[in-house]
């Protein structure tokens, strides 16, 4: 998933660094691009590896319990509306984390709080798998949420200001690829060490995993050269999300995003109940495989550009409600195929829907882009912790159907706002017409 860009503008770095003098008008304009990492430069390759570590480490870890909820309802004889919250309270954490911690970024410098953020965040992963309640477990889960929200306050922003513009997208790619790897590699892990050992030895082995990407980030990450240390009070920030908050069409991307994740979050927070039992009764590890579907995810997202350009935003955002709400049909049958196959369609339409949202907000948000993205990671990490607790509740209730039925509600929710955002484009273009023809 794509991380906020929390930091300044290009353009405003650019404005703070040193003018030529007067007596040298006549010399070219110094280039801020000068200093800046570049492919083949010294640098460039540390970074790249320093930030794929990184993004390992911090969804390998938010999502390090979400595999072995079978196995931790079985371990403590806890309902799977319990045991969601050790997923739920990490994604709240960052959630509630992710705003104030790009503040932080500001003052104090991306590549200290990225640091910081790993360190914390890997030495609670060494200490939830001694947690001896589920109470402790979730307690721990949450502030291990809000030490990761330090990465997606800071990665942007770090590579914005310390690498050259035409190399940007590369850096950025690698560092999405490390959270899809993370994300993916963490949930298989922990499947097939539960399995061997239990759960407890799975967390314990994602915890050395993190402490090993911590490592080599400090050891590789190279020191900013182009940061400038700014404070944002609490009173500036406060109005600059305000002014996000009342533009009604980054809300309903902000409402779209949350939405998308609802069903994600549900899917994948419950899909482990229904395959460790009847009809399935698939082993632990097994399950954990489930997530390698997430590489489709990684396609997906990546043409979302070309199904923008080909049907437009909205009609982008109706084909990916209309994959993800098949997808979950197909779910409710007893084959195991069919249900990877609704996995594959559900994980599909989900990236592809995220993709064009928070894409979106970066082209509606005129100023202040970072703290509207960061606004959007707010929604969307907040959409996976009501879709994982609601998920499991309503499995807990009704069964599978049940966790279907939240995830159609959610659908029809992002289809429903789309429709109205439909209507009002075409009244508005009416209007203009009508206003050009008098």
């Amino acid at each position: 998933m794509p991380p906020a860009d929390t930091g300044a503008s290009v353009t405003d770095r650019a404005a703070a660094s040193p003018q030529s003098s007067p007596d040298s008008s006549t010399a070219a304009a110094p280039d801020p691009e000068a200093g800046k990492l570049r492919p083949g430069g010294p640098g460039y390759r540390r970074m790249s590896f320093a930030l794929f570590a990184a993004g390992v480490a911090t969804f390998a870890l938010l999502y390090s319990t979400q595999a072995l909820l079978p196995a931790i309802s079985a371990d403590l004889g806890v309902s799977p509306d319990q045991a969601s919250w050790t997923v739920s309270a990490a994604t709240f954490g960052l959630a509630l984390g992710v705003i104030p911690l790009s503040a932080v970024s500001e003052r104090f410098g991306r590549r200290t709080l990225m640091m910081w953020s790993l360190a914390v965040a890997a030495l609670l992963a060494m200490l939830v798998p001694f947690a001896p309640s589920l109470g402790v477990l979730i307690a721990l889960r949450g502030i291990q949420g809000v030490a990761l929200a330090g990465l997606p306050a800071s990665a942007m922003a770090f590579l914005a200001e310390e690498v050259r513009a035409k190399a940007l997208v590369a850096a950025i790619g690698l560092f999405v690829a490390g959270n899809s790897i993370g994300g993916m590699s963490g949930r298989i892990v922990t499947g097939w060490v539960a399995q061997a050992w239990g759960w407890r030895a799975a967390l314990a082995a994602v915890g050395v995993l993190a402490v090993v990407c911590a490592v080599a980030f400090r050891l590789l990450v190279p020191k900013a050269r182009h940061f400038v240390s700014r404070s944002v009070g609490p009173r500036a920030l406060a109005r600059t999300l305000g002014s996000h908050l009342a533009d009604p069409l980054l809300r309903r991307l902000y409402a779209i995003g949350g939405l998308f994740m609802t069903v994600f979050g549900a899917v994948y927070t419950v899909i482990g109940y229904r395959l460790v039992s009847e009809p399935f009764n698939l082993p632990q590890g097994i399950v954990g495989s489930i997530f390698v579907v997430y590489l489709v995810g990684t396609v997906s997202s990546a043409a979302a550009g070309k199904l923008v350009a080909r049907v437009g935003r909205r009609g982008a955002l109706y084909l990916a409600v209309g994959t993800t709400s098949t997808g979950l049909l197909l779910t409710l049958s007893a084959s195991v195929g069919a249900v990877l196959a609704g996995l594959i369609l559900i994980t599909a339409g989900f990236f592809a829907g995220h993709a064009v949202a928070s894409s979106s907000v970066s082209r509606t948000a005129k100023t202040a882009r970072a703290q509207a993205s960061a606004l959007y990671q707010c929604a969307y990490y907040v959409g996976s912790s009501l879709g994982g607790a609601l998920g499991a509740v309503a499995f807990h209730a009704v069964g599978w159907e049940g966790t279907v039925l939240l995830g159609l509600a959610a659908m029809l929710g992002a289809a429903s706002i789309t429709l109205y955002a439909t209507r009002k484009a075409v009244a508005e273009r009416r209007l203009l017409h009508l206003e050009k023809a008098a």
